[in-house]
C-alpha cells in the first residue's frame, strides 16, 4: 500500500476549496448542461439520456485509479486535473456558437467528466490520507457541504444570471458566458489549491506501467473477495434509485410550461428557488447529517438517513398535483426536499468510505465504491427522461418515491460492526 506523509495543515484551510472545486465540473455536467440544453430547446429524453452517458466517467474511474498510484504527489494529480477541468469548460462555452454545437459540446462535457472524475479520485485519496477515520466522520458533513456549495454557486447564481441574460440575449451566447465563468472559477481555485492543500508525499508499490495493471487487479480481485460484498454494491447502487431520477427531472419540472404539466418558471426563477434556497438547505442538511451520524454511529444512523433522503419527493408528488403559483410555497417545499437530500447524503458517503473501502487499497477501494454509487445515479439518470414522458409529472415523481423502497428494506440486511460506527468528533 502506498505510505504517505503529510503536510499539516488545518483541515478547513483545503477541503472547502478542494470540494468545491471537486464539485464544480459535476455539477456543470450533471445539472447546469440540462437546463441550458433545455433553454436551447432540446426534449427531455435527449437531455437526460446524454447527460447521463457522459456521467459514466465517474462509474469507470476506478480502472484507472491505480495509474495515479505512480503520482509522486496526489496533490499534483488533483491541481493538474483541476486545470484540465477548467480550460475544458472554456471550450464548452465557444462551442455552443457551432452550428453542432449539441454534439460537440456534449464531447467537450465528456472530457470534463473524465478530468473530473480522474480528480476526484486522487482529491479523496488526499483527503482519507490526511484525516484519521474520527476527522474523516467529523468533516464529512463539510466535505459534502462545501461539495454542494459548488451547486449554489452554480445551479443558483449562474442559473439565476443565465436567466437575466437570456431575456437580453440569445440563449446561445447567455450560456458561453455561463461556462467561461465556470473555466475562469475552476483555473482560480487550482491554483490556491496548488498553495493550500496539504503536501504529500507517495511511495508508489510500482514505478512500471506493467505493475500499475497488475496493481489494478489486485485492486480488483481484493475487493470482490470483501465479506458481504454483493449486498453492499446492490445496496449502493439502489441508494439513489429516487434521488437520480428526481435530480435529473426536477429541475426541468421547474422549467416545464404549465399546460404541460410543469411550474413555468423562468431560468432566474429556477435559479433563486432550486439552485440558491434550496442548496442552502441541502449544505444544513448536510452539516447536520455528519454531526447526527458522527454522534448515533453509521449502523444506526443508516435507515434514519436513508428515509430522510426518500421521503421528501412527497414535495415533488405536491407541486405536480398543484402546480402552485406561489414561489414562496414553491421555494418552501423545495427546502424541505433538499435538506433531506442533504441530510441523508452523508450515509452513502460514510458507508463506502467507513465499510466498503477499508483495507490495504484504501484509496482505490473507496474510488471503485464511489464509482458503483455513481452507476447507480447514472442508470436511473439515463432512464427517467423516457419514464417521465411515459408516466407524466405526477405519476413519475410517484414512481421516484416508490423506487426508494428496495434500499430501505435492504439496509436491514448490512453486515455493518460496531467498530465501524463514527461515534466522535475529533
Amino acid at each position: 500500500m502506498t505510505t504517505e506523509q503529510t503536510t499539516r495543515r488545518h483541515p478547513m484551510r483545503w477541503i472547502p476549496t478542494l470540494y468545491f472545486a471537486q464539485g464544480l465540473p459535476f455539477y456543470a455536467v450533471a445539472l447546469v448542461a440540462g437546463l441550458m440544453y433545455k433553454s436551447m430547446g432540446m426534449p427531455n429524453d435527449q437531455i437526460a439520456r446524454w447527460t447521463g452517458l457522459i456521467g459514466a466517467a465517474w462509474v469507470f474511474k476506478s480502472l484507472w485509479s491505480p495509474l495515479l498510484e505512480l503520482a509522486s504527489s496526489k496533490k499534483s494529480v488533483v491541481v493538474i486535473f483541476q486545470l484540465i477541468g477548467g480550460v475544458s469548460l472554456g471550450l464548452v462555452a465557444l462551442s455552443l456558437q457551432l452550428p453542432m454545437y449539441f454534439a460537440v459540446s456534449i464531447a467537450l462535457l465528456a472530457v470534463v467528466a473524465f478530468a473530473s472524475a480522474t480528480h476526484d479520485i486522487a482529491c479523496d485519496g488526499l483527503y482519507m490520507a490526511s484525516l484519521s477515520n474520527k476527522q474523516q466522520a467529523a468533516y464529512a458533513g463539510w466535505q459534502g457541504a462545501f461539495f454542494n456549495a459548488a451547486r449554489f454557486f452554480s445551479l443558483g447564481g449562474l442559473v439565476y444570471l443565465a436567466g437575466y441574460l437570456e431575456k437580453h440575449m440569445d440563449p446561445a451566447h447567455a450560456w458561453m458566458i455561463i461556462f467561461g465563468i465556470l473555466s475562469v472559477m475552476l483555473i482560480v481555485l487550482a491554483l490556491y489549491n496548488l498553495w493550500a492543500l496539504p503536501g504529500t508525499k507517495n511511495a508508489p508499490m510500482e514505478t512500471s506501467l506493467k505493475g500499475a495493471f497488475w496493481i489494478l487487479k489486485d485492486v480488483i480481485i481484493d475487493f470482490f473477495q470483501k465479506p458481504g460484498i454483493w449486498i453492499a454494491i446492490i445496496f449502493i447502487i439502489l441508494f439513489r434509485a429516487g434521488e437520480g431520477q428526481v435530480q435529473t427531472i426536477g429541475p426541468l419540472f421547474l422549467r416545464e410550461a404549465k399546460e404541460l404539466g410543469g411550474l413555468g418558471l423562468t431560468t432566474d426563477e429556477v435559479g433563486i428557488v432550486y439552485g440558491t434556497a434550496g442548496t442552502i438547505a441541502f449544505l444544513t442538511g448536510s452539516v447536520l447529517g455528519g454531526y447526527f451520524t458522527s454522534w448515533l454511529g453509521l449502523k444506526r444512523a443508516l435507515p434514519y438517513l436513508i428515509i430522510a433522503m426518500n421521503l421528501p419527493i412527497l414535495v415533488f408528488v405536491f407541486l405536480s398535483s398543484s402546480l402552485p403559483d406561489n414561489l414562496g410555497i414553491i421555494t418552501a417545499a423545495l427546502c424541505i426536499e433538499m435538506f433531506g437530500y442533504g441530510f441523508g447524503f452523508v450515509g452513502i458517503i460514510l458507508f463506502i468510505m467507513q465499510v466498503v473501502a477499508v483495507g490495504k487499497y484504501q484509496t482505490a477501494h473507496y474510488a471503485l465504491g464511489s464509482g458503483i454509487m455513481q452507476l447507480g445515479f447514472i442508470i436511473f439518470k439515463m432512464i427517467s427522461g423516457d419514464i417521465q414522458i411515459a408516466l407524466g409529472y405526477k405519476n413519475f415523481f410517484i414512481w421516484a418515491l416508490i423506487s426508494a423502497v428496495p434500499v430501505l428494506i435492504l439496509s436491514r440486511f448490512l453486515k455493518i460492526k460496531d467498530e465501524q460506527k463514527v461515534a466522535e468528533i475529533a
